[in-house]
């Protein structure tokens, strides 16, 4: 089964078991519509009782755990959906994770680097590329004037870079 990042536990919060969750999406109300989720790397299975929001973190409250020593273990840990649940893009969109490590080359097939980030701005998303041979690092905007495919089955984009954006 595949499963993809959803957030991270940072802390307990009060003493009825219940964690605090630096989400790792963008649209954080998703977690109100998840019933069950995995924690941590050898992905127990829990279902969420609970789902409260305050200063940006998701407050979940799993039916396993009723006290805070259940769920102290935890912190630090990520939080993890089945693959099957995560909401669908519009085409054309993919999920930060479908991105990284792609492999990216130019339109004459110059391998360019390995994408290693995605940053997020208001006005466009920015892949980070890091060419490990020459041991640079590369800001490519994710639109359209730059990015020629994206094909996430091969792990493969193609850009087209401006002069300069590539030295």
């Amino acid at each position: 089964m595949d499963y993809i990042k959803v957030g991270t536990i940072t802390n307990t919060h009060g003493v009825k078991g219940e964690v605090r969750v630096y989400p790792l999406t963008d649209d954080i109300n998703r977690f109100d519509s998840l019933e069950t989720v995995y924690l941590g790397d050898n992905k127990q299975k829990v279902k969420i009782e609970k789902v409260r929001y305050h200063k940006g973190l998701v407050i979940l409250k799993f039916k396993e755990f009723g006290n805070i020593n259940q769920v102290l273990k935890f912190k630090g840990e990520y939080i993890y959906i089945d693959k099957e649940d995560r909401v669908e893009l519009p085409e054309d969109h993919f999920f930060i994770f479908e991105i990284v490590d792609c492999i990216v080359y130019d339109t004459k097939g110059e391998k360019i680097g390995i994408v290693t980030d995605v940053l997020q701005y208001s006005s466009n998303d920015v892949y980070v590329v890091k060419d490990h041979e020459r041991n640079k690092e590369y800001l490519i905007p994710a639109v359209k004037e730059f990015i020629v495919d994206i094909d996430i089955n091969n792990k493969k984009i193609i850009i087209d870079p401006i002069e300069g954006m590539i030295e």
